[in-house]
């Protein structure tokens, strides 16, 4: 039985035999914003994976990583992870750590398609904006530092993506463009 994904946008049916479109990058790189309008242009599901953790775990992040630590939520992302191998078609948009897991991405990489939403950690941080008091991880003194940090951490994972697409460079609009156009099964 294919699981329920209770924060997932309505779109189309999760079919197990195409390929979901996964979007990486620092927190503030707009996997969320460009993941839900991907989704939408192209008619697919979209999944913020922490989203689906807070609601399975009736918690926010802040308050799972505060009461249950780190790696009880990296278990989760991993086992949530496990349960997209049951579906497919869907634009998934997981936390920024989620790459720091070969696991993750070893589960479903190939057939699904990996983007890396490339942005500077100052821009991302900007973007952010008073929303960074909800990232665990940014809860610090040097929020701008700690990103940078997260960047050197995971930079080769998130270049490892099928694509890169910079952030920066180019209006939301063309960004979201640019995305649904190197989405499996398009083009």
């Amino acid at each position: 039985m294919a699981p329920i994904f209770r924060t997932s946008r309505p779109g189309s049916a999760a079919d197990p035999s195409r390929p979901h479109l996964i979007l990486v990058g620092l927190p503030g790189s707009g996997k969320t914003t460009i993941g839900q309008a991907v989704a939408e242009r192209l008619g697919r599901t979209f999944l913020d994976l922490d989203q689906e953790i807070e609601r399975r775990e009736g918690r926010s992040i802040s308050q799972i990583f505060g009461e249950k630590g780190e790696p009880y939520f990296r278990d989760k992302e991993r086992e949530l992870t496990s349960e997209l191998t049951l579906v497919g078609n869907m634009v998934v948009a997981p936390g920024g750590g989620w790459v720091g897991n070969p696991e993750n991405i070893s589960m479903v990489h190939p057939p699904s398609r990996i983007i890396y939403l490339r942005v500077t950690p100052e821009a991302a941080l900007k973007r952010l904006g008073p929303l960074r008091s909800m990232r665990p991880l940014l809860m610090r003194p040097d929020p701008l530092g700690e990103l940078k940090r997260l960047l050197d951490a995971r930079k080769a994972a998130y270049e490892s993506a099928d694509q890169v697409v910079d952030t920066e460079l180019f209006a939301l609009q063309r960004v979201i463009e640019m995305v649904a156009e190197l989405a499996p099964g398009v083009g």
